[in-house]
């Protein structure tokens, strides 16, 4: 149904393309087995038809499970220059969490607390500070 509604003749919607990209999550039965090229590529396409810095922020994650951390992370940093996501707690998550992928665990440190203080919900602040813990472990020194 997804892939007959990104054929159809004409101007393919936005609504379209994160249906494609929500089909693309759930076929995968594991999380190793999404198809994270295609969303990228999805992600790529939406940006075009519905550019928002959220979309950005979205395609940037595709993209580190596609090229890496370092790809993604100046994907990142390029969107929080610009300034459009500013009090958004996801965007210095995703910061810290490629910093973190990255071996650089005081920059992480340092943009989870960002998020932290930004975030409302307790589950997510649950899982940011979960986060936080892992820097402090030894392993990473």
């Amino acid at each position: 149904m997804v892939e007959r509604a990104l054929r159809a003749a004409g101007t393919v919607s936005g609504y379209a393309v994160q249906a494609a990209i929500a089909a693309l999550h759930s076929q995968a039965h594991r999380y190793c087995d999404t198809d994270w090229p295609q969303i990228a590529a999805l992600y790529a396409v939406l940006m075009r038809i519905q550019p928002t810095a959220v979309i950005e922020l979205n395609h940037a994650v595709a993209v580190s499970m596609v090229d890496g951390p370092a790809r993604a992370l100046q994907l990142v940093e390029t969107l929080e220059a610009r300034g459009e996501l500013k009090g958004y707690h996801l965007l210095p998550a995703l910061h810290a969490q490629l910093l973190q992928q990255l071996g650089r665990y005081e920059q992480a440190s340092e943009r989870y607390r960002a998020a932290l203080a930004l975030t409302r919900l307790e589950p997510e602040r649950r899982l940011i500070m979960s986060r936080l813990e892992e820097l402090a472990e030894p392993s990473h020194c």
